[in-house]
């Protein structure tokens, strides 16, 4: 082979990623750098995978190139798996139009992508991927003239960068200390394994089918000591001539592990930091938004080493539960997403309540949401069940989102992969009620009932947990679409005040309405009382759109109503605050 074209390489392509995905579990069980994380492998695989799935075989080197380096910029994950895909990034704005390349012109291509990689990295360290690509890369440039085929290449530059890798123990202390090879260079040595092969001579056939045959599980292994840095972050920035420098100094300033791919016009971000909601704040002012991702590393390592429970809990960020909640009880939360702007971000970790409250009073503000992909609950749902005996998830309502039907048909999914139970519960409710039912959950997998008895006296409560909602004004709802024009614009006219509530079947009813405040905080009370009558209340909750004078009210009088203190009170969260706006306040409780 004296030249090389694009269906060489897209074949080629496919049997690396294969070789990287068979053994993505052994590179997470090396992974100490930068973050002893657990998911390189994972990460890698991911992002190969993307390529796999989006490109197709042509002859033109060119394009092969080019739709490489974009699906794998747009499917990047994690710090080696953002190197990697720049590094292919590089060689696809390197490679001259052609249809097949030469040996000579392949190497000064390669040599010219190297470049990109350490541009790419805010403080690049040796001993890493980035040694070993750079090493595999010379090798093939300095000797290049003694080969007059790709095989040959291919087969020797593979055994020099097997001695690069092997070198990397050497070259860093804390792979020494752990008597490993960096993770990272491991996952690109694999997947030039799996191009050595193919280009061997195996059977073309066989390398079609891997298309078909790659493994779609991402292999989750966990970090045995937890990180110093919570949230590993990365997004997608959009714009005109964003500056590569200034991105890599203002990451710098949140966190570590900083990756700044891709082009001034698209770039593929990732960094370790704990405010990953300031980080985004900032990052407004440097381009478009248009994918985010964050993993709690903390809730991952608890998962696999400090679980307190044998179930795990899941619920979704609308819950508006207490973070102190959270954290004792181990709660998983999975952020709806958000859209600002036309910039994507996910509810309460990228996005915080106080800062979206302010861009809602912009008068050009233009917000909605949208559930959380499918993706974001089978990955969750693939970890938990690694370290979990069953698992239980309950959602905002399925009348109103989408997202307990999502995490349903994941659920479904991984339970019959993995064989262990994950049930899912449509709460029927919103914000507090649905946060009430949670930590009523919790409650009861703290005691020791078992799964199945959860579950059943779960169901029932959902028909005993109630929400009323005191809304300003119409304005916001009429801007999200929940109440029609003509009617907000009547309704503003007179000034009215509704209470709104969510019936049996999940979806929200105008309760009752007001003009002047005192009358409608009697309208809101009076609703409440009749509806409690004399049962027994489990708890309630208080949960406002910046108004802590307005639930302090209201506390009071459920106080007086209940004789009991809240379960807890907090901020509605940006995803359901967006439709009512400042000034809401969302009385929640469940009965016996």
């Amino acid at each position: 082979m004296e030249k090389l074209n694009g269906k060489n390489l897209y074949y080629m392509f496919l049997a690396g990623a294969k070789n990287l995905i068979d053994y993505q579990a052994d590179v997470n069980m090396i992974n100490v750098f930068p973050v002893a994380d657990g998911d390189t492998g994972t990460n890698m695989a991911s992002t190969i995978r993307m390529v796999v799935d989006n490109i197709e075989p042509v002859k033109s080197f060119k394009t092969t190139v080019d739709s490489i380096g974009e699906a794998a910029l747009a499917g990047a994950r994690g710090n080696s798996g953002i190197i990697f895909a720049q590094f292919l990034y590089g060689l696809s704005e390197e490679i001259e139009d052609c249809t097949e390349i030469t040996i000579k012109e392949f190497s000064e291509s390669l040599k010219r992508s190297v470049k990109y990689l350490y541009e790419s990295v805010a403080d690049p360290v040796e001993g890493t991927i980035l040694t070993v690509i750079r090493e595999w890369v010379e090798y093939i440039h300095d000797h290049n003239h003694l080969f007059d085929d790709f095989t040959k290449l291919m087969v020797n530059s593979y055994e020099a960068a097997k001695i690069s890798l092997s070198e990397t123990t050497h070259k860093l202390a804390v792979l020494a200390k752990a008597n490993v090879v960096d993770a990272g260079a491991k996952g690109f040595v694999l997947f030039l394994e799996g191009m050595k092969e193919v280009i061997q001579g195996k059977d073309i056939r066989k390398v079609v089918e891997l298309s078909r045959e790659l493994s779609t599980d991402l292999v989750h292994d966990i970090p045995s000591e937890k990180p110093i840095v919570r949230y590993c972050t990365e997004a997608m920035l959009t714009g005109q001539q964003m500056d590569r420098p200034v991105l890599l100094e203002l990451l710098k300033k949140f966190g570590d592990s900083v990756v700044v791919a891709g082009s001034s016009n698209r770039m593929r971000l990732h960094v370790h930091t704990n405010e990953p909601a300031t980080l985004f704040t900032k990052l407004r002012a440097h381009g478009k938004i248009a994918f985010q991702k964050v993993e709690d590393m903390f809730r991952q390592f608890e998962s696999a080493h400090k679980r307190k429970y044998k179930i795990a809990l899941v619920t979704d960020s609308t819950c508006d539960l207490p973070e102190y909640i959270i954290e004792k009880y181990q709660i998983n939360v999975v952020p709806i997403n958000m859209v600002v702007n036309d910039n994507n971000y996910l509810d309460g970790l990228t996005l915080k309540a106080d800062e979206f409250y302010r861009l809602q009073e912009e008068p050009s503000n233009l917000s909605s949401t949208s559930q959380p992909s499918p993706a974001s609950f089978v990955n969750l749902y693939s970890q938990l069940v690694t370290y979990y005996d069953s698992v239980i998830a309950i959602h905002i309502s399925g009348g109103l989102s989408g997202t307990y039907s999502t995490s349903l048909n994941a659920a479904k999914k991984v339970a019959a992969e993995s064989g262990k139970k994950i049930d899912v519960i449509d709460s029927v409710s919103i914000s507090g009620a649905v946060g009430l039912q949670v930590k009523r959950i919790a409650e009861m997998i703290d005691t020791g009932l078992s799964h199945d008895d959860i579950v059943r006296k779960s169901v029932k409560n959902t028909l005993n947990a109630k929400i009323f909602v005191s809304v300003r004004t119409l304005k916001y709802l009429v801007r999200s679409g929940r109440v029609s024009p003509v009617k907000g614009l009547i309704a503003q006219l007179l000034k009215i005040k509704p209470v709104i509530s969510v019936l049996e079947d999940g979806k929200t009813v105008l309760l009752d309405k007001a003009i002047t405040y005192k009358a409608h905080r009697r309208k809101v009370l009076s609703n409440i009382i009749s509806t409690i009558g004399d049962r027994d209340i489990y708890g309630y909750s208080i949960n406002h759109v910046s108004s802590p004078d307005e639930a302090d009210y209201f506390v009071e009088q459920m106080k007086k109503i209940t004789g009991k203190e809240p379960d807890f009170i907090s901020s509605v969260s940006p995803a359901l605050g967006v439709h009512t706006g400042k000034g809401t306040v969302a009385i929640t409780f469940v009965t016996n």
